[in-house]
């Protein structure tokens, strides 16, 4: 039955209840990070880090937060993943740090980490709750990871700066502007909505 219950909660947000293509959450990245797909990988992995420790976090300690200062603590939890992230890329990786700049710290206010914290780990097992963070993490990631992929083919003909298309291909400019991140993502709602999902609920 634990088992049953883990794979559950790990299967869903990649599926029928995935933050960014059925509950429309955290797309501001869309338009932030996903014109470069080495840009967007750092920039899931520092959400699917904080958002799987931050439920942690909150699980363990959900008994013991006052509810008048609840959504402080949570933010200070989420806020305290955010800066490691920070400071592990900028200690390791300065140029990424440089490129993405402030967006790192703006995965802080990413709704998807405070949804999941709110809806899931405060009324959940601590690793009930890793799981579930970590499982939404991986759903926005796959979403993100497929909007940079079209976004930097078709935006510069070339993936995590290896020139892929030939000397034929004409750059779509607006691929690398923010309105692409917006086009690609609509389009990938509604192929996914309309295709997948309605055939998943007529089985």
């Amino acid at each position: 039955m634990a088992n049953k219950l883990l794979r559950k909660t790990f299967m869903e947000p990649l599926g029928k209840n995935n933050p960014v293509f059925v509950q429309i959450l955290g797309i501001c990245s869309t338009l932030a990070v996903t014109n470069k797909l080495q840009n967007t990988m750092v920039m899931v992995l520092g959400v699917m880090f904080t958002t799987a420790l931050s439920s942690l976090t909150i699980s363990l300690l959900r008994n013991h937060i006052p509810s008048r200062i609840r959504m402080m603590v949570e933010t200070m939890v989420i806020a305290t993943f955010v800066i490691i992230v920070d400071i592990v890329l900028k200690a390791f990786y300065p140029e990424m740090w440089k490129q993405l700049g402030p967006y790192v710290g703006l995965i802080i206010t990413n709704c998807i980490i405070m949804g999941r914290i709110e809806a899931f780990a405060l009324q959940n097992k601590p690793m009930l709750s890793l799981v579930d963070g970590l499982a939404s993490g991986l759903g926005y990631a796959y979403v993100l990871l497929a909007i940079a992929f079209v976004r930097e083919l078709l935006g510069t003909g070339s993936l995590w700066g290896y020139q892929i298309l030939g000397s034929w291909w004409t750059n779509w400019s607006i691929m690398i502007m923010p309105p692409g991140g917006f086009f690609v993502l609509a389009i990938i709602i509604w192929i996914i909505r309309e295709k997948f999902m309605k055939e998943a609920k007529n089985d």
